[in-house]
């Protein structure tokens, strides 16, 4: 199982970003996929998560409205559209994956390496 994330970049305050987290090795479709971000000197904390079962989404509070999480089975890939960043939304981004039907259910216990946001203000 592994997970390539990639799309991070600078951005200025406002812009917008595109995250993908591309599967090989296994089908996407059959697992919860989870968005999580570690800001420099803060813990990890999650940010969104797509259902394996009816790909009912979550988000947290502070990116409700802006970001955008979606599937593509036929790319065996997870987006993350992000809009409207802020400075706050600066950090490294991770995918990771589990072979469970719904968010609630799920324990991550496959990563991807991270890719790097930059907002600036």
């Amino acid at each position: 199982v592994q997970l390539q994330a990639s799309g991070g970049g600078l951005v200025q305050t406002g812009g917008s970003l595109r995250l993908s987290c591309a599967a090989s090795g296994f089908t996407l479709a059959y697992y919860v996929i989870g968005w999580f971000r570690q800001a420099p000197g803060k813990e990890r904390k999650g940010v969104s998560c797509i259902s394996s079962s009816d790909n009912s989404t979550y988000y947290a509070e502070s990116v409700k409205g802006r970001f955008t999480i979606s599937r593509d089975n036929a790319k065996n890939t997870v987006y993350l559209q992000m809009n409207s960043l802020e400075p706050e939304d600066t950090a490294v981004y991770y995918c990771a994956a589990d072979y469970s039907e719904t968010c609630d259910r799920a324990d991550f216990g496959s990563w991807g390496q991270g890719t790097l946001v930059t907002v600036s203000s």
